[in-house]
This record gives structure tokens, sequence and C-alpha cells, in this order.
């Protein structure tokens, strides 16, 4: 398969991108890792007239911290997360995360950026960027505006970017010191997109009473969902096996998923109760660890 005809262009620096970006708007495409963007243009899927390729936007590809935030930059490649000292330091549970991204092959490409614009609601990324409540920062001809995770995701392969804005940045609050954390998924084979997945993060005082949550779950919705209800529960708990099964219980009525051909609705429900128990078991043992 070839894609359809399309005219190139490959700015050196995002001052050179954002007036592409203006002048073509809806008829453009971003390409970054090319990693969702190219089989869809081979297939004919996607049909952009302008394909502007971000690769040499080198100020683009950074991670540093800045006020207890990793701010990772859209070119930043899923690799190079993964690899980052920084990152295991003050964020082990996005490194633990982006390991189930496909296969080294495809994380050496794939980048942070294009993977939350993207937004495939089995993805990894944006539920890591829903649980830490992440802002996600847009440039277009209008200028900057920052967007809470929330907000940026509306539906399946659906953000609020308008076609004349680029994601340049997200910011990922680091984990609260002493959190336990978790991530696991289910997929069909490793390296695949996840049917079910939870992303898990705790904190709990010297007597094991939970202090904070947050609980995120993928693949389950349209976009990725915050149990915000199972949370409450948490809150001014004992950690324990009893209360963990009952939040597992809120989580699984809690949810509204679609079924497919991968799972029905009452797997996936079923699943991500299961996932989510076993998650806060594994998030209660690192505690104090992070």
């Amino acid at each position: 398969m070839k894609p359809a005809k399309f005219h190139y262009y490959d700015p050196e620096t995002v001052q050179e991108l954002i007036p592409l970006l203006g002048q073509f708007g809806e008829d453009s495409k971003i390409l970054a890792g090319g990693q969702s963007l190219v089989p869809m243009m081979n297939f004919r899927l996607a049909r952009p007239q302008h394909l502007i390729d971000i690769n040499k936007v080198s100020s683009l590809d950074y991670v540093r911290l800045e006020d207890q935030t990793l701010a990772i930059g859209t070119l930043t490649r899923q690799r190079t997360v993964e690899k980052s000292d920084l990152v295991r330091e003050q964020h082990p549970l996005v490194v633990e995360a982006t390991c189930y991204i496909g296969h080294p092959a495809i994380r050496n490409r794939g980048t942070v950026g294009g993977s939350l614009a993207h937004a495939d609601p089995a993805a990894e990324w944006p539920v890591l960027a829903m649980l830490m409540d992440a802002t996600l920062v847009l440039q277009g001809p209008q200028g900057e505006r920052r967007v809470s995770a929330s907000d940026f995701f509306v539906t399946y392969f659906t953000t609020c970017l308008d076609p004349s804005e680029i994601l340049v940045e997200v910011r990922v609050p680091v984990l609260p010191r002493g959190a336990g954390w978790a991530f696991l998924e289910v997929s069909r084979r490793y390296g695949d997109f996840a049917i079910v997945g939870v992303a898990i993060w705790l904190t709990a005082d010297g007597n094991g009473i939970c202090t904070d949550v947050a609980i995120a779950l993928t693949g389950v919705g349209p976009c990725p969902v915050r149990a915000r209800t199972a949370e409450q529960r948490l809150r001014g708990e004992r950690l324990g096996e009893g209360l963990f099964e009952h939040v597992a219980s809120a989580v699984t009525e809690e949810l509204e998923p679609d079924s497919d051909l991968h799972a029905s609705a009452e797997y996936r429900r079923t699943v991500a109760g299961v996932l989510t128990r076993r998650g806060l078991v594994a998030a209660q043992q690192r505690l104090g660890k992070g």
C-alpha cells in the first residue's frame, strides 16, 4: 500500500512550524514518530494534503524537572523516557508504564506527544496524563494555551487540539514522596494495545491510613477514566485486602465500557476490578520506596 499524494515540509524551529499549521489547518498532519500516522496513510485512512515533519525541531525533544513537575517535550522518544535516570528517580510509575508500549523498536521512534495527540483510548500515555492531572501545553498562531488532561481528551482518537495547534509539552507532577504505585494491563500478547489497564498511586500515614490516591483506567471507554468514586472510598481508610476488594467492586460498578471484537463490556468491567485490586496491593507494598 502507498499513501495518497501530499506536500512535504520539514521545519527546523517552532517559529517555522506554527505558520505552516496556521496556513494548512485541517489539510495537514504532523509527522513525529509516525507509528500510527504512516500506517493510516498507507491504508489511505488518512489523506493529508500537507505532511509537516517535526523531527528536525530539536527544541521539542527534552525531559527536565521544573518545580516538582516533569516537563517533557512533544518530540521526546518513549525510549528516552524509559531510560531516563531523572524520570526513574522522580516518577518510576511513568517508566513502568512506558515499558508496556509496544516493543523497543516502537519506543525508539514513538514520541510522547504523538501518543497523547493520537488519543488512542487503550494507550498508556493518555492514562498516565489522566492519572497525574497532567497539564498539556498547546501552541498555535494565536499563542500558547494550557489545558488539563481531563479537558484535553474528548472521545475516541479526538482531543481539544485545534487543527492549527500542536502539542508542544506535557507537564507531569512527580510522585508524592513515599508514594506507592502500580501499572498493570491485560493484552492478547505482550506489546499489544491493552484490553484493560490500570494505573495507581497512593500515599498513607504511619498507621496505614490512606491520605491520598489516584486511580485511572485505560481500555474501558472512549477516553482514559479516573475512578473518582473508588478513590473517595480509599481516602481516610486503613489499607488492606478487605478495603481493596470493596474498592475493586466500586470500580466495576462505576465503569460503562463498550463491547467490541476484542472483549465484551462485562469482561472489561470484571478485568478492571481484578486489576484494580492487584494494583492496590502492589502499590501498598511499594509505600515508602519511591
